[in-house]
């Protein structure tokens, strides 16, 4: 603990300005407004980071603000109809009849959002109530006691150049200093993957399994535009052993956000999620809406799917995990924002209550993991918690077969569990064994190179500062992963972060960590475990707009 650094002191720490976050700093001072509650977000501002479908389900925000729609929350495009494809081809694909679509998928209820936009309005609320939230501070460490109790967190230092010494504008990093910090990161947060590994929170838990979801952001042809409107596709371009699937969501102002999600499980080294979802674009269903169109904004971001199975414990002394950071996405509906915005509500009730009753701060709360597992989310998850092990062990297809039996017949009651006990970084083949796909060249009007797509994240890292993607041993990608794996981080990042060059007749592993746009794959998907994701300085990454 460095003696430059000065502290403040809250009574409670929460670390991201997601919607578990705020929704935690907001509960804790509807409940509790003589509360010191402060909130550190790493990106530049709230919802710089914020990437997701996004569909939404207001039940929690319904519980959080009942009165949301007049107060203005940016909750206003509602569903209208869903279709569904199953996709066999780059030009085939039928539609699924309704009837045979697993109940959790409808969407009647639900809203085509920008989960930015949102995280942004609930910032102004937690601002409103009392909050002090902290954008462009990037938390990079957990302060514990002496008792190796949870304390708080310290932000990272500004202005370290890239040799690591100080530069002449160096800024030591604060430490916030809670009687109890909730650390709400979103999927794979490196603090809460520190936390876990500490107090030893997966113990009884399956590994963790992700989905790289990669989006766009399109203006169409008023005339293609249908507001309201959700499309979903499985299949094509993935194979029956690669599970995820596209979307196409119709939302207001003639825009329409659409994207991928790859499961991490997968198998081929050759395979790119980015150029999976290229050419996904080119299939007629998708296409139809894009023609004429103009692509605004890019961004990628990785997503849990484990479920129930991968729930870590959820807290420890001074401290809990809410919402992604532990893992609450629902994989059947493909959502978790509104799990997260009841996670940080019930772990805020959990705090609240234990400081009224005069609880000095760094115990370990249990109450909040029985209040989850009392809670609708966890009735939720425990109904989806057969779906992704079912398309990991029967196949796309027939893993989508089972679902519908499971939802539609069985409400997701069926008297087993399955479990999927591998981690993702550990799926990949040698590359010798899998065939190369030959992906065609951008045509710049309906598929693009990756480059400028990161062009259209605004993402931008101070200069000189020292990378925020490490390697535990430089040699590894070129003597190990290279011959066995064909390096596969020039593929699975979808901002070409990493790419392997030729320099004086050697082959060299390139870094370019300026286009890194914090989506976690390397992290989670490099084969032997060799890149550790840390912050940068705070403010770094993504600027999404409305994404």
């Amino acid at each position: 603990m460095s003696t430059e650094r000065e502290s403040m002191e809250f009574d409670v720490v929460i670390v991201g300005g997601g919607p578990a976050g705020l929704a935690a700093a907001c509960r804790l001072l509807q409940l509790d407004d003589g509360l010191s509650v402060v909130v550190v977000e790493k990106g530049s501002e709230i919802g710089a980071h914020i990437l997701s479908g996004n569909v939404f389900d207001p039940r929690g925000l319904d519980e959080l603000f009942p009165d949301w729609k007049s107060m203005g929350a940016p909750v206003k495009t509602g569903v209208l109809r869903d279709e569904i494809y199953y996709l066999t081809g780059q030009n085939k694909g039928s539609r699924v009849p309704g009837l045979f679509v697993p109940a959790p998928m409808h969407n009647d209820g639900n809203y085509i959002i920008a989960l930015g936009r949102l995280c942004q309005w609930l910032g102004e609320q937690a601002e409103g109530l009392g909050v002090n939230v902290f954008p462009g501070f990037a938390a990079s460490e957990v302060l514990y006691d002496a008792d190796g109790r949870v304390t708080g967190v310290a932000t990272s230092d500004m202005g370290i150049a890239k040799d690591g010494e100080k530069k002449p504008g160096y800024t030591p990093g604060y430490e916030l200093l809670g009687k109890y910090t909730i650390f709400a990161e979103g999927v794979r947060g490196n603090l809460g993957e520190e936390l876990m590994a500490k107090f030893d929170l997966r113990a009884d838990a399956d590994p963790q399994h992700y989905g790289l979801g990669i989006k766009e952001v399109w203006e169409i042809d008023p005339d293609k535009h249908e507001e309201g409107l959700v499309v979903h596709t499985l299949g094509w371009p993935l194979d029956n052993h690669t599970d995820g699937g596209g979307f196409l969501y119709h939302a207001a102002s003639n825009q329409v956000y659409l994207g991928l999600i790859v499961g991490l499980a997968y198998k081929n080294p050759h395979l790119s999620p980015f150029e999976e979802f290229q050419r996904w674009k080119l299939n007629p269903k998708i296409r139809q809406y894009l023609d004429g169109g103009k692509r605004v904004s890019y961004g990628a971001r990785a997503v849990n799917k484990g479920g129930l199975q991968s729930l870590p414990e959820l807290t420890f002394p001074g401290g809990m995990l809410v919402g992604c950071d532990a893992g609450f996405l629902n994989g059947i509906k493909i959502k978790g924002a509104h799990t997260a915005i009841k996670t940080g509500m019930l772990a805020a009730e959990a705090i609240a209550e234990a400081l009224q009753a005069g609880d000095e701060g760094q115990g370990n709360l249990t109450s909040y993991a029985t209040a989850v597992e009392q809670s609708w989310v966890h009735d939720e998850l425990y109904r989806a918690r057969n779906f992704g092990p079912a398309l990991h062990k029967l196949g796309v297809f027939l893993g989508a077969g089972f679902t519908f039996v499971d939802q539609n017949l069985f409400r997701g009651k069926l008297p087993f569990t399955w479990r999927f006990s591998t981690p993702d970084h550990e799926s990949l083949g040698d590359a010798a064994d899998y065939p190369v796909i030959d992906y065609p060249k951008p045509d710049g009007v309906i598929t693009f190179d990756r480059l400028s797509s990161v062009y259209l994240s605004s993402t931008n890292h101070v200069d000189a500062q020292p990378s925020q993607l490490l390697l535990k041993d430089p040699d590894k990608p070129i003597a190990y992963n290279l011959p066995k794996y064909d390096e596969p981080a020039q593929r699975y990042c979808p901002a070409g972060v990493y790419e392997v060059v030729e320099e004086g007749g050697e082959k060299q592993f390139q870094i370019n960590a300026q286009n890194c746009v914090h989506c976690k794959t390397c992290d989670i998907k490099d084969p032997t475990q060799n890149i550790v994701w840390t912050v940068p300085e705070g403010g770094g990454g993504p600027n999404y707009s409305g994404m």
